[in-house]
């Protein structure tokens, strides 16, 4: 990300609002079992409240430098950090009980690269697991914000198919003039699939 962009995702400005109004908004009335994955935490001020929900946190970051100074921050927690690429993740299949992909995955190349990073986290998701997560809305404010750095959005009103492709079910997207939340789940063998949000 760029230099404007990564001081503003490091700021105390940031901080507040992840605690208070983000993070609250992605995981209300979700219960993320034991074992979560977070892709693409950037500085962590995301995985700073994160963990606080969970006993075991593994954060993935494709930036070197960005994933090692996190690493040291959160060393002695139940935090692993992790250096990897999203999109060809070196898990086994079905590990983890819950996903998360805060404000990131516009900074994911191509729409193509988002679904492979869809799929990879419905790859090593657990039967029942959850997918959590918000991004933003497009916008000149948005690409202003973005100048010289990877943008491309993701439109909520088609990302419930493609969930869907990825391999979730019961995909929920709630969008408002600031962003949007979704939330999807890996399907349980003989379980019967809920309706789903229109959007």
């Amino acid at each position: 990300m760029n230099e404007v962009h990564l001081q503003r995702c490091s700021s105390a400005e940031w901080a507040q609002a992840v605690e208070e109004f983000i993070l609250p908004w992605a995981l209300k009335d979700i219960d993320l079992g034991d074992d979560v994955i977070e892709v693409g935490p950037g500085p962590g001020l995301t995985t700073d409240v994160l963990r606080r929900h969970v006993s075991r946190l593994t954060a993935v970051e494709t930036d070197a430098a960005l994933a090692a100074d996190l690493a040291a921050r959160v060393v002695g927690t139940n935090v692993e950090v992790m250096h990897a690429d999203a999109t060809d993740m070196p898990f086994e299949d079905d590990r983890f009980s819950a996903a998360g992909s805060f404000t990131m995955l516009h900074h994911v190349p191509s729409p193509q690269l988002q679904d492979q990073l869809l799929a990879e986290l419905a790859r090593v998701l657990r039967p029942g697991g959850v997918l959590v997560g918000v991004d933003g809305i497009d916008s000149p404010e948005f690409r202003d914000l973005h100048e010289g750095d990877v943008c491309v959005p993701v439109d909520p009103a088609t990302f419930a198919d493609r969930l869907r492709r990825a391999g979730f079910v019961d995909p929920d997207v709630e969008a408002n003039e600031f962003g949007f939340r979704f939330t999807a789940r890996i399907l349980v063998p003989g379980a019967r699939r809920a309706v789903s949000h229109p959007l």
